[in-house]
């Protein structure tokens, strides 16, 4: 399954929670709780390019499934990880203590992270 195309955020769960856990400032995440976030993934083989495009921030990152890369987190934070393929619809990274689980079905992406007890949910719809 190819996840190459854009994507926009159609609904969320636990957004404020997820987001004071990992650090973000109040301010940031009022500021953020409502703005749509565009995702642009560009899929070449097991090469991925993400672009999240949130208002006027833009997080680019790049990575080769199974091998080890830099991503930058929500908090600005560059990451070292591996994200890996399950099935071939999953994509599957932890980035310090937050487990992320990105699933492609059809034109829907979900994004989930979980972070303790904290699960925050992301659907967006390919566009």
């Amino acid at each position: 399954m190819n996840f190459t195309g854009k994507y926009q955020l159609q609904s969320q769960d636990n957004f404020e929670p997820f987001m004071k856990a990992i650090g973000l400032s109040d301010d940031l995440i009022q500021k953020g709780k409502d703005i749509k976030s565009v995702s642009e993934i560009v899929q070449n083989g097991k090469h991925f390019k993400l672009t999240i495009t949130t208002g006027s921030k833009v997080i680019q990152n790049e990575f080769t499934l199974g091998e080890e890369c830099e991503l930058e987190s929500m908090t600005g934070e560059k990451i070292k990880t591996v994200v890996n393929m399950e099935g071939d619809n999953k994509l599957v990274t932890t980035i310090k203590n937050v487990k992320s689980v990105t699933e492609l079905n059809g034109d829907t992406i979900t994004n989930t992270m979980t972070l303790g007890d904290i699960v925050f949910k992301r659907v967006s719809k390919r566009i």
